[in-house]
């Protein structure tokens, strides 16, 4: 009877939402969660679609100054590289959906693929608890770095992280193109 109970237990518990204080990071080499939520605009977002492509998720929020650095650039970045070998995937976390509209509104330039979090249940499977928060996904599906803050000063390190994931042909093919 005591196993029953327990195993009955068990299974109840691994049914129950993850929050961010219990997940834990994907670390490098590792496969980050697949599920991101639906891009605005409607169609689900899963990372094993993504396979081929290097992927950077970053997670943001409005009220995030560093955050509102990070996204042009990394805009600039997708432009630059293109959708065929690069996808940026940039998650809002835990904030009112009226809140993330503005952003993008005010935003209509910025090139990446922009998620709604989902009442913070992607950044909690992320483990995310500071923002922003990023994971560039190499093209296996495997988290190739994990980066959290920002600064200008990491900008060209971060390159050099997507730039050694993507492939030779995309290196040597002229921007943009």
């Amino acid at each position: 009877m005591f196993r029953r109970l327990l195993i009955l237990l068990l299974l109840c518990a691994s049914f129950l939402p993850v929050s961010a204080a219990d997940a834990v990071q994907p670390r490098v080499g590792e496969v980050p969660p697949f599920d991101l939520g639906s891009q605005f605009g409607g169609s689900a977002i899963d990372l094993r679609d993504y396979r081929g492509k290097v992927v950077i998720v970053t997670f943001w929020a409005s009220w995030c100054g560093p955050c509102r650095k990070e996204l042009p650039v990394l805009g600039r970045f997708q432009q630059a590289v293109g959708r065929d070998a690069l996808e940026v995937i940039a998650v809002n976390v835990k904030e009112p959906r009226k809140e993330f509209l503005a952003v993008i509104r005010a935003n209509k330039d910025i090139d990446v693929t922009w998620v709604h979090g989902l009442r913070g249940r992607i950044s909690d499977s992320y483990g995310v608890q500071a923002l922003p928060n990023m994971f560039i996904v190499d093209r296996e599906g495997k988290v190739a770095a994990v980066h959290r803050g920002y600064s200008e000063a990491a900008l060209p390190g971060i390159v050099e992280e997507v730039m050694s994931v993507l492939p030779p042909e995309v290196l040597t093919r002229p921007a943009g193109s």
